[in-house]
């Protein structure tokens, strides 16, 4: 049976859909699929030991669920739908056999879009870049909410989309984070508004060959296809803007800058310490209406005001007032991991950044400071740092390396900064991590103590993944900043 035509309400009795993945996003497609009567079977590699709880729930509701070595290597017979969770490559055997078959092959996201209740459905303001999405989408959540709207910040972000757009008490708005994964698997979303924050190489481990980065940014840019009202992009790479102009949009849409300087009219921008609409008033053309000022943002470092106006034009593009944008900014706190101060000590400044997981984060951060002692390293992902180094050397007072990936950062700093200190603090990645005082953050923390000056800023924002020695960046920046705080005696 073909369900390229059903929605929430059809009967999808005679739809064979397999799910493959079963993390986060490949549960909550099977679980929505089986709820709308779909025969569902899942299939995955491995399973934790709360994924195996959850697969023995989707097999007490009527689902299959197969978990061993080669699940996902062949796909069965008599399939009408391939939902894939979004870290399977495009070229992954499942997926290739599903192409040479003829079966749609469908993302989660895609999937919820295609669930979404007419009499009700919420609008989607969508959200991807290489950097910021995450804090965006909380930003606009906040506003929204300060708008006395109900909204849930979901995707990439953390609960699935499908969740949302099943669930019985509709949403009034939806702020959605999507990766460029999850966008890849996309076909017929159409966002109200949606943003392109930045564009930096990263992924080159799932992008690969000579077109990586230019199949990274078609990705990307899916997120403008069919958009309603606002293309909102970065007046600062020149790429979000052509990804723009080259969507294929709802008649009406229009393109929306954000910048941090003075905004031409139809955009957004700071003049003077305040973030200020040129694109959402009447008055645009003579004038400029105030969002907020930028000290009532948890941060005026660049990146951060800049994603608070990306979030304020998905906003506007609403109908949200400036009333309400203000306060949903004035009230925001950053997540953990990210620019956090962990500890000021002997007038040296401690800060986390560990969700800075590519170069073009690290960069924006680092940036953020005067004088820098760099902590980075790990899982480099085939993404290269000459730019950022050659970008922030001057702003460098040494350098902490740590990690799988060290070698093509030093390599970096010999290049564009050789006079800069540098410290290798090894690999590590067989090391217990869970006693005090012996793993490699110990060591980092140590050695960046030795380079620091007073006034300096130690900055753990690694540019790399960290799951060579950790499972997450997450628990990266909490051994930072327990070592930090052993280390000052807090």
């Amino acid at each position: 049976m073909n369900p390229e035509s059903l929605g929430q309400h059809d009967d999808w009795s005679g739809v064979r859909a397999v799910v493959a993945g079963f993390g986060v996003s490949g549960f909550a497609a099977a679980d929505n699929l089986i709820h709308v009567g779909a025969q569902v079977h899942a299939l995955t590699d491995t399973a934790s030991a709360e994924e195996l709880e959850k697969a023995e729930l989707l097999e007490v509701l009527g689902g299959r669920v197969d978990i061993h070595a080669g699940a996902t290597s062949t796909l069965p017979e008599d399939v009408d739908l391939l939902v894939t969770s979004p870290g399977f490559k495009p070229d992954a055997p499942l997926l290739a056999q599903a192409h040479q078959r003829g079966i749609p092959v469908w993302g989660e996201v895609e999937l919820a879009w295609r669930l979404r209740d007419p009499a009700t459905a919420a609008p989607w303001l969508c959200v991807t870049g290489t950097n910021g999405k995450t804090t965006t989408v909380q930003m606009l959540h906040a506003i929204l909410t300060a708008a006395g709207l109900r909204s849930a910040a979901v995707g990439n972000v953390g609960r699935p989309v499908t969740e949302a757009v099943m669930d019985p008490t509709p949403y009034d708005v939806l702020a959605v984070e999507l990766s460029s994964f999850q966008l890849h698997y996309t076909q017929s979303v159409s966002a109200e508004a949606a943003v392109v924050l930045n564009l930096a190489e990263d992924h080159l481990d799932w992008y690969t060959g000579p077109t990586a980065m230019a199949d990274y940014a078609a990705d990307k840019g899916r997120i403008y296809e069919r958009v309603q009202k606002a293309c909102v992009y970065n007046v600062a790479d020149a790429e979000t803007e052509r990804l723009v102009r080259e969507a294929d949009v709802v008649e009406g849409a229009r393109a929306v800058g954000f910048t941090l300087g003075t905004p031409a009219v139809g955009m957004v921008g700071v003049v003077e310490d305040l973030l200020v609409d040129r694109a959402f008033i009447a008055e645009r053309q003579t004038s400029a209406a105030e969002l907020c000022a930028v000290a009532d943002l948890p941060s005026p470092a660049p990146h951060v005001v800049a994603n608070a106006l990306a979030a304020a034009a998905l906003a506007r593009a609403h109908g949200v007032t400036q009333a309400a944008v203000r306060d949903g900014l004035r009230g925001f706190t950053i997540d953990g991991h990210r620019i956090q101060t962990v500890a000021v000590s002997g007038d040296v400044a401690w800060v986390d950044d560990s969700k800075a997981t590519n170069p073009h984060a690290a960069q924006s951060s680092l940036q953020a400071f005067e004088h820098v002692v760099w902590v980075a390293g790990g899982l480099a992902k085939g993404a290269r740092f000459d730019d950022l180094v050659a970008g922030v050397r001057d702003r460098l007072r040494g350098v902490v390396l740590l990690g799988r990936d060290r070698a093509v950062i030093a390599d970096a700093l010999a290049r564009h900064a050789p006079d800069v200190p540098v410290i290798d603090t090894g690999g590590g990645e067989d090391e217990p991590l869970d006693t005090p005082g012996s793993g490699p953050m110990e060591r980092v923390v140590e050695a960046a103590a030795r380079l620091a000056h007073p006034g300096d800023t130690v900055l753990l924002a690694p540019g790399c993944a960290s799951q060579d020695q950790f499972r997450n960046y997450g628990e990266r920046g909490d051994a930072f900043a327990d070592a930090v705080r052993r280390h000052i005696g807090t």
